[in-house]
């Protein structure tokens, strides 16, 4: 077993809870070093005591291209590498399109999109001085099928996936890749706020497990398991089925909306 010193470095942004935390545990347990990003880190602060030599947190904001430049370069200081960054960080709020204003959208871009492309810019250079690295874009399936009352994560998480293509094919002659992740729904704050039946959604300790054990893997799209990819990918080929899957959505919060009232 390699010691913590030559343990491979992963940074994961939004790290501190939900599938974040639990891919971050995950992978700690698999013995990778592993910073987590976020603007929050009590949880990840107190996994210190059981990987003391293998976790650290960094206060980030990722809107902020200073916290993101400050966390690589404290990062590269200690651990003098970065082998794989996990773009994870979000904001998943729900909201039909006309009750969400400009500065709403604008939001959810600073976050989930340009989020990414701060850490992804702050980090390429790294990785491309050494010939050696992976970029795991967290996506979500609502960037392919759309949902009602999430048009600006939709719109995101769609923008998230034609960067990851792009800059994919950019480095295809370099050893750094770009990848897809796809979770799973799962019953993270954020997810369960929106009021999809819990049935249908996932222990986020699973899908963070599960991903963390996809860590190496440079395939171009990554599901957490085959019910995501076939689910997904049904989606896709029969509309109608979204289509169902909505209207009863729309009708289950209408009801609710009216029982509350």
């Amino acid at each position: 077993m390699q010691s913590s010193a030559d343990a491979r470095v992963v940074v994961l942004t939004g790290a501190n809870e939900g599938i974040g935390y639990h891919m971050l545990a995950a992978l700690l347990g698999n013995g990778y070093r592993v910073a987590g990003l976020d603007v929050n880190g009590d949880a990840i602060e107190s996994l210190r005591e059981a990987y003391p030599a293998s976790v650290r947190y960094y206060e980030c904001d990722v809107t902020v291209d200073a916290d993101v430049e400050a966390a690589i370069e404290g990062i590269l200081d200690e651990w003098r590498r970065i082998d794989i960054l996990v773009n994870n960080a979000a904001i998943l709020a729900f909201g039909f399109f006309e009750d969400q204003s400009l500065a709403d959208a604008r939001r959810a871009f600073e976050v989930n999109y340009f989020g990414y492309v701060r850490t992804i810019r702050a980090v390429l250079p790294h990785m491309r001085a050494r010939n050696e690295g992976i970029i795991h874009n967290v996506s979500s399936g609502v960037g392919r099928v759309g949902s009602p009352g999430l048009s600006g994560y939709a719109s995101t998480k769609g923008a998230v996936e034609s960067l990851t293509r792009s800059l994919r094919l950019e480095l295809r002659d370099e050893n750094v890749a770009c990848t897809i992740l796809h979770p799973r729904l799962a019953s993270t704050r954020s997810a369960t706020a929106l009021g999809y039946p819990e049935s249908q959604m996932s222990d986020p300790a699973y899908v963070g497990r599960k991903l963390a054990g996809e860590i190496e893997s440079t395939r171009p799209v990554i599901y957490t398991d085959w019910v995501t990819r076939i689910g997904l990918a049904l989606a896709q080929r029969f509309p109608s089925v979204v289509e169902r899957g909505a209207e009863r959505f729309l009708a289950e919060r209408e009801a609710s909306a009216r029982a509350e009232n």
